[in-house]
Formats: structure tokens, sequence, C-alpha cells
């Protein structure tokens, strides 16, 4: 069985929050999922475990980091292409997500940011297949 990543993220409306990630093309797997808890598909191993507050709470002695004065985690998704990052990064911007960071270029490497309504940092981020064979970067 191949590993798996569940990426725990805390976050104030999970209707808010699962419609947005709805409208950015992602399901959810309704067996690990509840009214306090959403199993957001990101790919066959990935997938982000959306926790409502009080329930995030129930795993942590920490405090819930304030996304609005700082970053608990950035989250980088790769892209198939340039324009399926833009059509992310525009999908976000236009269902309710913020800007994050300022556009990254590097010719053989693209990226845009965006931050969802809980203020997470999402990157989305395309490299040139040829320069990753060829060990550019």
């Amino acid at each position: 069985m191949p590993q798996m990543i569940f990426v725990n993220l805390p976050v104030k409306d999970l209707d808010t929050t699962k419609a947005f990630f709805g409208k950015l093309g992602f399901s959810f797997n309704p067996q690990f999922s509840d009214d306090k808890t959403a199993c957001l598909v990101i790919s066959d191993t990935i997938f982000a475990m959306l926790l409502t507050e009080p329930r995030f709470k129930e795993f942590t002695k920490k405090e819930i980091a304030d996304t609005s004065r700082t970053t608990e985690v950035l989250l980088a998704l790769s892209a198939e292409s340039r324009e399926k990052v833009d059509e992310m990064a525009d999908t976000a911007l236009a269902s309710g997500g913020s800007p994050a960071n300022e556009p990254l270029d590097h010719g053989f490497m693209y990226g845009r940011s965006f931050q969802d309504p809980d203020g997470h940092t999402w990157e989305v981020i395309w490299m040139d297949p040829s320069a990753v064979e060829g060990g550019q970067g």
C-alpha cells in the first residue's frame, strides 16, 4: 500500500470551506466526513482533513494559529501546466480566496498562491518536466 498523507487543517465554517474547495474541482470522501470534519481528496494518496476549530482543538494542546497574523503551513500542489496554475489560482480568487504571495516565474518553474477562506496558504506550481529530468533548478 502506498504511503498516504492526511494534512489536518482547522476551519472556521466547514460549509464555506467545502463550497470553496468544491468550486476548485475537489471532491470529499464521505466515509471520513461528518458535521465537524470533511475529508478533502487531493489525490489517491493525499488528503486534507478539514476540521472545525473545536474538533481540531481535540487533537492538540497548543493554540490554533491565527492565520490573519501567522503562517502555520504552506501547502504546495503541483499542476500539469502554467495554464492549470492560472486556472486554479483565478478560480480560488473568484470563489472567496484571497491573494497570498506574488507570482513566481523562473521560466522552467511557474507558480501562484492564494489563501483559502480560513487563511491557509496554498501554492500551485508547474515545473517543466524537461528541466526536472535534466536536473535544473
